[in-house]
Formats: C-alpha cells, structure tokens, sequence
C-alpha cells in the first residue's frame, strides 16, 4: 500500500506516471512560473522535506499509480489548497448560508397554503401541485448546476442559480394568478436547489479528506436546519403580513448572501483556479482576488489546462449511477432521506389532527427535528475527522494536511460507513417508537423527543454517506453531489405523495414501521461498500487514468498534425499556370 501523500501536479486529461522526479519537475515549474508570496515557497519546502522523510522510511513506492484525488485535480502548488484558514472559514461559511436558502424555501411555503389557495380562488389540492412540480425541479436543476460548476467554476454557477432565484422571488411576491404561481415556483425550485450541489463541490475544492468532515458537517447543518425553521417564519409572516411577505423576506435574504458573495468570495474549482494559486479569468474574479493577483505576472504552469465550456450536459450526472458503489451509496442515501421526509412532510398534518394546535404551534413542533439535524451534522462532522485520523494513525498512514491524502490502498469506505452501522440501528429503533407514539396519541412530549432523535441518528448515516459520496467521485464533485440529489429528491417526492395514502390504508403505527424497516433491510449494502467498495474504486481508478492518457494522445496528435499543417506539409498544390 502507498502510504506517503502525493501532491496533484497535472490538470484532468494529463499522464500520471507516479515519478518522483516528474512530480518534482513539475513543482519546480510552477514555483518558477507562479510567484507566490514567501509563506507558499516556505511550505513547498516543508513538503518536500517531509516527502524525503517518508521516502527514506520506505513509505513511498515510486510505482505505483497515483489516487483519484491526485489523478482528477488540477494543482498548481505542492498546497492542496493555498487558501489561508481564514478565508477557508469564510468559504464555509457563505456555503453554509447558500445551503440554508434551499431547504427553507422548500418548507417556508407550507403554512401559507391555505391563504394562498383563498386569496386566488383555487383548491388546496390544486397549490399542493405546486409542491410536486418544485420537488422535480429540485430533482432536476442540479444536474445542470453540478456539471456547469464542474467545467466553468463555483462562482459562475453560483451567480447565476441566485440571479434565477432573485428574479422568481420578486414575481412570486407580485403575482395573483394561478399560472403565475406555479411556473414561478418551478423557477424558483430551478434557482435555489441549483446550489445544492455546489456546496459539497466547494468543500472539496479546499479541503482534503482528512479535514473534509467538520466543513461538510457545517455545510450539511445549513440543509439540515431549513426544514425546522422554515415552518416558524413561515406561519409568523403569513399570518401576520400575509403570504407575500414571505417572498419578499426571500428576496431580501437572497440579495443579503449575493452582494457580498459577489464581491468577496473567491473561485475554487480546481479545474478553474487549480488549488487557487491560478488567477481566474478577469470577469470571475472578486475585490480580493484582484488585489490578491495584481502585482503577480499572469503565467501560468505549463502543465496547466484552460477547461473550454460547453453546454452542461445532465446525462453526465446520471452516468454517475453507471459506478457500482455509487449507485449503492446513491439508492441507500435516498432510503434514508425518505425517511426524514416522512417525518417532516406529515408533522403537521398528523400533530393537527392528533393535538389540535394552529399554524404557529405547529410551526415550533419543528424545532426538535430541527436542533438534532443540526448537531447531528456538526458533531459528525468532527467525528468523522477523528475516525480518519485513528484509522489513519492505526494503518500507520502519514496524514498530510498541506498536500492531501493519497487515497489509493486505503480504506475510505470503512472510514466513513464505520459509524453508519450503530446510528441506522438506533434510528430504526426510535423510529418504530415514534410511529406508535402517534398510534396511541400519547403525550406531545413523547413523539417531540423521539423526533430528536430521529434527527440524530436517521438524517446522521446521510451526512456521512454525502462526504463518502464526494471522496469517491473527486474529479466532478458537484457532478456526483447532483447524482445524490436527483435520487434523493426524486424519492421524496414519491415518498410524500403516497405516505398520506399509506397512513389512511393502514394506521400511523405501521406506515411508519414500514419506513423504517426499508432502510434496515437495505442497510446491508453498506457492508458489500464496504467491502467490494475499495476494488471498484481501484477499477475506477484505472479506467480513469487510461481515459486521460488517451486523451493526452489526442491532443499531442491533434498538435503535431497542426505543426505539419503550418509546416507546409499539407498545402494544396498551385494551380498550374496557362
């Protein structure tokens, strides 16, 4: 097993041969070529030194191909990311805020149907439609989103799903008509769920696996914590400044992320910006950017790439589900999720019916689920570093925090899916509890505290599952993060069309005991991950690196005939003279 940690030197379509004098070679030419501040060289000196260490331990083997992180990132400095603590806290944090905007326009809308469906003269069942066409959109728009993201960058992306979002809001809160509401809603869908598959690509733009954990647990609480808040606002503006208002408090969170998104959040998609020593193009760049690269010459490492972009194109979302383990992660990841929305889809409609309260009382019903999903993928996110660093520590594996950890050999599934097992057992357990808990009405107390932890341990295995899936597929992060929303989305919105249908049929005790045991008797796919996962990666790994040599092929040829051409090899013969 290659234990020591290799830095990322060549863009996406280049060869890898593993060398060390190659990855040298190349870390002079950019060092030359891309002056950073001292502090930079500094630390590809420290890398280095501690690369010869590991070398002269007997921990690196030379010939062994390099991982998919190595072999799928576009690097231009011996850094994973050059980005300071600082401005990577700062990254996270306006991740987390975009985060949060989709969830909570999902279920901010939930307490003003009934108004909604008075004030323009339709049935209930007629706006509830627009909850299904928004669940497909919200299905639909990553796939677009995550591989745009992918080819032109986060911020490009970023820019224009708010733009989209901006612009649905401002209509939604204006319109009075039916047809309005509903192709509006869909806009709205289009622009706010675009970004959710970008969050996850942004924490992998900056942070290598062994510190990936804690910033996808911050970024995972802002999805996780909008469907508990959504609600409150919801029912407080609507029944006190009407359901436009709850549009207009949209729009205002909206531009209160954009404006300062714009103008000081950098780009980090490594095939835009490598490790973000690269300036982005001058039209992608903010304030800091500028200042940060205006007194740098603009050369660019000779192995570097400029990505063309091209028409985002779905289907290369839905490829993801062509890989064993992804598909696996995928299909068990949506089991969960429609477990969680079950849960909040049917709180209030059964909490109305059992306990009689209004919209605002219901509104706070929310907050346990809520809190738990919170705490669940903060801590998790903790502990989910802390499991890589003792497996890491007990393989005997140097963990690298400045390069990135050389994935190859090692076991990344056990990693993640170790502490899957105990917390899908628990979450079965309280969900069972919590179904017959509102079969015999008992106390509220009783169904608000197993709601707790149903968000501890039922939305918990997905927080880790969404780290795993992005440590599986790193050359398209947000590709595979809009693969998991698409599965998961898709299921949601079944689940939430037909659970109404299941509880009436057959009682909330079994309908909910039904749920729960659907992703128990699926939970066995984690071990055959587990197990059979580090193969299949390999595999994947291998089709990987032949793919981009033969790419580097073409594109030497396509080269070497443009050469010839202009050699006057190929020109046409002159017409003969009469």
């Amino acid at each position: 097993m290659n234990d020591d940690e290799k830095t990322p030197t060549t863009p996406t379509g280049h060869n890898h041969d593993g060398t060390r004098s190659r990855s040298s070679k190349e870390e002079d030419d950019l060092t030359s070529q891309i002056p950073d501040r001292g502090r930079d060289r500094r630390e590809s000196e420290d890398s280095d030194n501690e690369s010869t260490q590991d070398s002269q331990n007997g921990v690196e083997d030379d010939h062994e191909p390099q991982d998919l992180e190595t072999l799928s990132r576009v690097s231009s400095g011996p850094p994973y990311s050059v980005f300071s603590l600082s401005i990577k806290r700062w990254i996270v944090f306006m991740n987390c805020i975009s985060a949060f905007i989709s969830p909570i326009t999902a279920n901010i809308y939930f307490p003003a149907i009934p108004a909604i469906s008075q004030d323009l003269g339709v049935s209930v069942a007629q706006i509830n439609l627009t909850l299904t066409t928004y669940m497909i959109f919200q299905a639909l728009a990553p796939t677009f989103f995550g591989d745009f993201a992918d080819i032109a960058g986060r911020r490009p992306a970023f820019i224009i799903a708010c733009t989209i979002y901006l612009g649905a809001n401002i209509g939604l809160a204006l319109q009075r008509n039916y047809a309005a509401l509903l192709v509006l809603r869909m806009l709205q869908s289009g622009g706010s769920s675009g970004t959710i598959a970008l969050v996850y690509g942004v924490v992998a733009d900056i942070a290598p696996s062994s510190e990936r954990g804690k910033y996808m647990g911050i970024v995972g609480a802002g999805l996780t914590i909008g469907p508990a808040l959504g609600p409150i606002i919801g029912g407080l503006l609507s029944q006190y400044l009407g359901w436009p208002s709850i549009f207009w408090f949209l729009c205002i969170l909206a531009v209160v992320w954009m404006v300062p998104y714009v103008l000081a959040v950098p780009e980090t998609g490594r095939k835009v910006v490598g490790n973000g020593s690269i300036p982005p193009q001058g039209w992608n760049m903010t304030l800091l950017d500028y200042f940060r690269f205006r007194r740098q010459p603009r050369n660019r490492p000779s192995s570097y790439v400029r990505q063309k972009l091209r028409l985002p194109n779905p289907f290369h979302t839905v490829a993801v589900l062509g890989n064993k383990d992804m598909a696996m992660i995928l299909s068990y990841n949506a089991c969960l999720y429609i477990g969680f929305m079950t849960i909040t889809a049917t709180l209030s409609s059964q909490f109305a019916e059992i306990y009689h309260y209004n919209e605002i009382q219901l509104g706070l019903c929310y907050l346990p689920i809520g809190v738990a999903t919170t705490i669940s993928s903060i801590s998790g996110g903790y502990v989910m570093d802390w499991n890589f660093r003792r497996i890491a520590k007990k393989l005997g594996v140097r963990i690298d925090r400045k390069r990135g950890m050389d994935l190859k050999g090692f076991p990344i599934e056990k990693v993640r899916l170790q502490l899957v097992y105990p917390l899908v057992m628990v979450g079965t357990c309280v969900y069972i509890g919590y179904a017959w808990a509102l079969y015999y009405k008992t106390h509220v107390a009783v169904p608000l505290v197993l709601s707790f932890f149903i968000g501890l341990c039922v939305t918990g295995p997905f927080q880790f599952l969404n780290v795993l899936i992005v440590d599986l597929y790193p050359e398209a992060p947000a590709t595979a993060t809009a693969a998991n929303n698409l599965c998961r989305c898709l299921s949601g919105a079944v689940a939430t069309a037909v659970i109404q249908y299941i509880i009436d049929a057959w009682g909330r005790g079994w309908a909910f005991t039904f749920i729960a045991l659907l992703f128990t008797v699926f939970s066995p796919a984690l071990w055959v991950i587990q197990k059979y996962g580090p193969v299949w990666r390999e595999q994947r790994m291998e089709r990987m690196k032949k793919a981009a040599e033969k790419r580097e092929e073409e594109a030497k040829e396509k080269v070497n005939v443009a050469a010839e051409q202009n050699n006057g090899v190929f020109e046409e013969p002159h017409p003969a003279s009469n």
